[in-house]
């Protein structure tokens, strides 16, 4: 059952939600804003140092939690359609992923659609997993590819691109509620329309379309879930059980078990769209964080 803090806070959001905008004109420069403003919203634990760095000549931040040490890091993907978000937006999030693996992050501003539609996105996060070996510092048994809605979709893509060039894989993979059928096929998009107090349908499928530009939405480095999911990584995806994503999150799942693929799902009940961000406010936040430690903990050498 869901805390209370928790039900309060998406009753809330629910009540908000009625006075959205009526229009379905996708306002791009107001959706960027607005995942920048969100970043206020939520905190950190403890304090990190936080250093510019550039990766292969994509933007990054070192995120280093002052209780960090030198054995694992996060490559970490930040979510928003595709088309928002940035390291500012979600450096809390990643900030407090590696607090509970006890290792840093390294956060990424990878290239946003419509400017840049894919793979564009996909090549800059290839360039920063690259980076990150060519550094010396990390070995692929210690780095972790971490990311959340999109950014989850961006972190499968990345294992399979380095699978299919036989490249080396990293330890592991963390999804938080990932993308894995741009087709938004699966059921959960209708069902759960009225649920999901985070996202809403007709933004996700413009900004699909507009990553996409064209290509064809089942190409597996675009959907995961068209790809053969065999010899990747360990992967854990975590989503709540109001979310439209649930359907993406389950049928990745059944795939992966067909395919012989590693994976944990973890499906939170009543929990909503990255509920982990709340860190610092509902306890399901903090208790989703464990977990991803502890997985990482068993996946990281």
């Amino acid at each position: 059952m869901p805390s209370l803090r928790s039900k309060v806070i998406t009753g809330f959001l629910r009540a908000k939600n009625t006075f959205k905008r009526a229009d379905q004109r996708l306002d791009i420069q107001r959706e960027r804003a607005s995942a920048e403003a969100m970043a206020r919203s939520f905190g950190r634990l403890r304090p990190a140092e936080c250093v510019p760095v550039t990766a292969n000549g994509v933007p990054a931040e070192w995120v280093l939690p002052d209780s960090a040490g030198a054995a694992i890091c996060v490559l970490y993907l930040h979510g928003g359609v595709f088309y928002s978000g940035s390291i500012n937006s979600h450096r809390s999030l990643a900030a407090n992923l590696a607090f509970a693996c006890g290792g840093c992050a390294l956060i990424i501003d990878y290239r946003l659609s419509p400017e840049h539609p894919f793979p564009n996105g996909l090549e800059d996060v290839q360039a920063a997993y690259q980076w990150l070996l060519e550094a010396g510092k990390y070995s692929p048994e210690s780095i972790v590819v971490a990311g959340d809605s999109a950014g989850g979709t961006l972190a499968l893509s990345l294992a399979l691109s380095l699978r299919e060039t036989g490249q080396p894989l990293p330890a592991a993979v963390v999804c938080l509620s990932p993308v894995t059928d741009l087709t938004l096929g699966g059921e959960t998009w209708k069902t759960h329309a009225r649920r999901d107090v985070m996202l809403e349908y007709w933004k996700i499928k413009k900004g699909m379309e507009m990553y996409l530009n064209g290509e064809d939405p089942r190409d597996p480095l675009a959907s995961p879930l068209y790809a053969n999911l065999r010899g990747l990584p360990p992967t854990l995806i975590q989503v709540g059980s109001e979310e439209m994503l649930l359907s993406d999150a389950r049928r990745f799942s059944e795939k992966a078990k067909v395919d012989g693929m590693s994976l944990e799902l973890e499906i939170w009940d009543g929990m909503q769209h990255e509920w982990q961000f709340a860190y610092t406010l509902i306890p399901e936040a903090r208790q989703a964080m464990a977990r991803i430690g502890a997985f990482i903990s068993r996946h990281t050498s």
